[in-house]
């Protein structure tokens, strides 16, 4: 395995060619699918703002009536929402799908990750690799198996309060400034992953590293005026609601995210063994980004996120039944109490045999991921 993750990417792209099983569908109903709805668009994306901004505001004014109580929980809420920020909203709004009007897709996704210290120029090229290379370590280092959550008291502490080391599917205040600084002064920062995947990723793809270095100079400048503004006005708690929410409350990003891959089987040509979907609430699927559809994300990407549901219904004689969270939750631990006696053990989902696949155009338009892949990887 250590040999696999440093392999050159170059060289992965050159002998590394996954042909991906994809439930079958007409390509006029995808072709419709992947249009994108600015009306859409705004109810996702201008609706998590609306809540962002009502409960900071709810935030900002309880502190300033010394309502300590009430601004706990308002602060709760706020970071419960803000969490998915980072690596959901940006996520979906980088592969370009969410609005028609492309102008709005790189606003919102430039508001988004400078909101949440998120590195969107890093996070295309990581990002680009894990869709083309979902679960193969020689090009997936993204997500790298076994992925397991980590429940000490510590971690469990820091999910409902401030999260300050981090974790899977968390962002932790140190490794996410620390690395934002490393990567503004030239340095390898602190990646999806692992430094050195960042690493890999810039030595691969070196025209890149400028923009996620000018990016991360553009985040520390923003956030040190809001930390100036704050201190020149005597706004205390203006930071918290904006600087620090990101690091706030990560619970149920956490409960939410950690099933799309934990468990599921890596070096396999079908999305369907090493994606999961699940079935959330309506709420925690709206603060997701539908992403709990994750197996469909996976399988046509550049269909948006408000439309996979659609896509499921369509293809769903083909695809596993949908896990519900606790059903995810209880496979996830179920596999991980088995790997601690066989630690190569990875759970096989069940799936139809492989109907017939799709005509060669369809397949074209089945491998869009959208706008996310930079000029180098397109």
């Amino acid at each position: 395995m250590t040999d696999i993750l440093h392999e050159p990417l170059d060289r992965v792209r050159e002998t590394l060619r996954v042909k991906w099983y994809r439930c079958p569908i007409d390509h006029a109903v995808l072709r419709e699918l992947m249009q994108p709805s600015d009306l859409q668009g705004w109810i996702q994306a201008g609706g998590h703002l609306a809540i962002f901004v009502g409960t900071g505001g709810l935030a900002l004014y309880l502190f300033s009536q010394q309502m300590w109580l009430g601004f706990a929980f308002a602060l709760f809420a706020h970071g419960t929402s803000a969490s998915f920020f980072k690596g959901i909203a940006a996520h979906e709004l980088g592969h370009g799908t969410v609005f028609r009007t492309r102008a709005l897709n790189q606003f919102f996704l430039r508001l988004y990750s400078l909101i949440s210290w998120h590195n969107f120029h890093e996070y295309a090229v990581s990002h680009t690799y894990h869709h083309r290379y979902t679960l193969h370590p020689q090009g997936d280092r993204e997500v790298v198996l076994p992925q397991h959550a980590v429940f000490t008291p510590l971690h469990v502490l820091q999910l409902f309060t401030i999260n300050l080391f981090g974790g899977p599917m968390t962002s932790g205040l140190i490794p996410i400034i620390g690395g934002t600084i490393r990567t503004a002064f030239g340095g390898y920062g602190n990646s999806v992953v692992t430094t050195e995947w960042s690493a890999a990723l810039y030595t691969t793809h070196a025209r890149e590293r400028a923009k996620a270095v000018n990016w991360a100079r553009l985040l520390l400048l923003f956030h040190a005026a809001v930390i100036a503004a704050a201190i020149g006005f005597e706004l205390w708690a203006l930071p918290v609601v904006l600087t620090f929410q990101q690091f706030t409350a990560n619970w149920l990003k956490l409960m939410v995210g950690m099933p799309m891959h934990s468990g599921l089987r890596s070096n396999v040509a079908d999305f369907r063994k090493c994606v999961r979907t699940i079935t959330l609430d309506p709420l925690s699927e709206f603060l997701y980004w539908r992403m709990n559809w994750h197996l469909e994300h996976h399988m046509y990407a550049g269909v948006p996120c408000y439309n996979l549901k659609k896509l499921h219904k369509l293809v769903a004689d083909d695809m596993p039944k949908p896990r519900s969270l606790a059903g995810a939750w209880r496979e996830i631990i179920a596999v991980r109490r088995r790997q601690q006696s066989e630690p190569d053990y990875e759970f096989d989902t069940p799936v139809p045999p492989p109907a017939v696949t799709q005509s060669g155009e369809a397949d074209d338009l089945a491998a869009s991921i959208g706008d996310l892949a930079p000029e180098a990887l397109a």
